[in-house]
């Protein structure tokens, strides 16, 4: 077991998680922290956990040290420095009349990296725009090309709940989502309905999905062939949280079978 704590870059980012290296940690304390990229800043967003190394995805980095007034300033002045990087690589961006939507920007801590993230429909020849940036910047430029999905957490909105968007407010990661999901949930299958703001399936059909497998075991599909108190004929409609169907029979009759009160 090795103790560890989540950090994330950004708000409502992925989390990382990082080898405590004993130091006294809480949530919300700013560290300086090792990644494959070089020193980085970042928030504490959990308290120290105990997990097994063998079973963390990601090769497990240090915790450097608690952020200090220099590391603060530093971080205050790297923010400020790349809100002019992406005010110069959209001027670039037309300039060589590039098909591509600029999302964000940063430096790594001690400036060793800049790097863009972007959407496009298709792949891009970002080659004299690196290029052009590398020598204004004097860094290492990387251009990452990212989904719509990621686009959304970045803007943010509203979804059709009228609340804000899951992935802009807390997800961190996330899941995939199948169009299974909402078939699962006995969902209209128009796009209007089940998609969000990205134009992709909902996230929040994840949420319910395992309930809703789990409640179907018991139903019969639609379109089945069912027997029940001697009358026969085809399940037409599912109430899954009900756990309950309706079948029509050969005698133009609807019955509704409740799963849970014939047990």
């Amino acid at each position: 077991m090795v103790k560890v704590v989540g950090v994330m870059f950004k708000d409502c980012g992925r989390v990382y998680y990082f080898n405590s290296n004993n130091l006294d940690l809480k949530e919300k304390d700013s560290v300086i922290v090792e990644t494959e990229r070089g020193l980085q800043y970042g928030v504490v967003v959990t308290s120290i956990l105990e997990k097994d190394k063998s079973k963390l995805k990601l090769s497990l980095k240090n915790v450097i040290r608690k952020a200090n007034k220099d590391d603060e300033e530093q971080n205050i002045s790297n923010i400020k420095e790349s809100k002019k990087a992406f005010a110069e690589c959209e001027k670039l961006i037309k300039k060589y009349n590039l098909n591509m939507k600029l999302i964000d920007s940063s430096f790594t801590f001690e400036r060793e990296q800049l790097i863009f993230h972007f959407l496009s429909e298709s792949r891009v020849d970002f080659r004299s725009l690196a290029k052009s940036l590398a020598s204004i910047f004097k860094t290492r430029i990387e251009l990452r090309q990212v989904g719509v999905r990621d686009k959304a957490k970045e803007i943010g909105g509203l979804g059709p709940c009228g609340r804000p968007l899951c992935c802009s407010s807390y997800l961190d990661n996330f899941d995939s989502i199948s169009i299974n999901m909402a078939k699962n949930q006995n969902l209209s299958l128009n796009p209007n309905k089940i998609n969000g703001s990205c134009g992709r399936l909902l996230c929040c059909l994840a949420y319910e999905n395992e309930l809703y497998e789990d409640y179907k075991k018991d139903l019969p599909n639609i379109g089945e062939k069912v027997k029940y108190k001697g009358k026969e004929g085809r399940v037409t409609d599912l109430n899954i949280l009900k756990k309950s169907y309706t079948f029509y029979t050969k005698d133009n009759e609807y019955i509704t079978v409740d799963v849970i009160q014939d047990k």
